[in-house]
């Protein structure tokens, strides 16, 4: 069988064995030349519906937030009531202490006495706090950028993959995918599936390690001109140690494919998780350096505030750039993170 030499060397050159699979090649939809251009009158009510989208997505917080305004006075009880919704949200101590901080200073400097004035200056000042973590995706910065995903099961990292697979190509990106779960043949098949519904080539293997996968994708990458080769890994536990080793390991065959990469390291996190996130983001930094996060899940039970204590970097976790967040199952559902947009959603009116 050809999968025990891709385990006995990491770094072979591609393989003929490991060439994607016919299904991931044929053209199941409209090319990406054929839905790339869309109607400038469209933009607008898009926009419109992501955001309500948003909204809904954090409703859970924002009314629990948002009902501490009405019919109040704006006094020591107003902002003791803000920080224990703030902290039940996942904002976490060092955030809700920073913000109400600041905020306790704004109302009194400007005098304010009018709740929804307090609360308008709340949005602004966690906008602000969140902006730290806006940063837009560079898809320019290497002739062939190198993306390495990781997550734990059930985190939405493959279906992630997918969506990043239809935007990159919506800006003109050629795409690679590398299927580097080479021991659950479901998390093959899955991205398989996406790579048919995008039209783009996955590297896939039965089996195997995941390490020589990811060393033929990039190659293969490079040698065929891509825009963007996305190395898929096998979903884990930080507790698992051996398994944190094995993505270190990819990690470092990355780099004997092309010695700058891989360009970006991210890792998909489930919106709902918590404080949980925080655990889950400190110990994949560790491991493989992370360069940002893509947030999922962001739909109705998520407490969104677990954004807030990453910017203030709790729980020793630093403030990696969130580059989307996403709130539903459809192509269109992952978006890129705004700070502005994000508060805005989270204390609405």
């Amino acid at each position: 069988m050809a999968a025990p030499a891709a385990v006995a060397s990491p770094v072979p050159a591609p393989q003929p064995a490991i060439v994607p699979p016919p299904v991931a090649a044929a053209p199941v939809s409209a090319p990406p030349a054929a839905v790339a251009p869309q109607p400038e009158p469209e933009a607008a009510p898009k926009k419109a519906s992501w955001l309500s989208r948003l909204k809904q997505g954090l409703s859970r917080t924002g009314q629990s937030i948002g009902g501490i305004f009405v019919g109040v006075k704006v006094d020591e009880n107003l902002f003791e009531e803000l920080e224990s919704a703030l902290i039940m949200a996942d904002a976490g101590l060092e955030a809700t202490e920073k913000l109400l901080t600041a905020l306790r200073a704004r109302v009194k400097k400007e005098r304010i006495e009018d709740p929804a004035k307090v609360k308008a200056a709340l949005r602004q000042l966690l906008a602000d706090h969140l902006r730290p973590l806006e940063r837009a995706f560079d898809l320019k910065q290497a002739k062939t950028l190198v993306v390495m995903i990781a997550g734990v099961n059930g985190a939405g990292k493959t279906t992630s993959i997918g969506k990043l697979a239809h935007t990159f190509q919506r800006q003109g990106a050629s795409v690679l995918l590398a299927a580097g779960d080479t021991f659950r043949a479901a998390a093959r098949e899955q991205l398989i599936e996406w790579g048919s519904r995008n039209n783009v080539t996955v590297i896939s293997q039965d089996g195997g390690d995941p390490a020589a996968v990811a060393f033929d994708a990039v190659n293969a990458g490079r040698a065929r001109g891509m825009g963007v080769v996305m190395v898929d890994t096998a979903g884990r536990l930080p507790t698992q140690l051996h398994l944190m080793e094995e993505l270190k390991k990819i990690r470092r065959v990355i780099g004997k494919a092309d010695a700058a990469a891989p360009h970006e390291v991210l890792l998909v996190v489930d919106g709902n998780t918590g404080q949980n996130a925080l655990a889950q983001i400190r110990a994949f930094d560790a491991a493989i350096n992370l360069t940002g996060l893509v947030v999922t899940k962001l739909d109705g039970t998520a407490k969104g505030g677990t954004l807030a204590a990453v910017a203030a970097g709790s729980q020793g976790v630093r403030p990696i750039p969130v580059y989307w967040i996403g709130v539903g199952e459809s192509l269109e559902d992952l978006q890129p993170f705004v700070a502005d947009e994000f508060a805005g959603a989270l204390l609405a009116d």
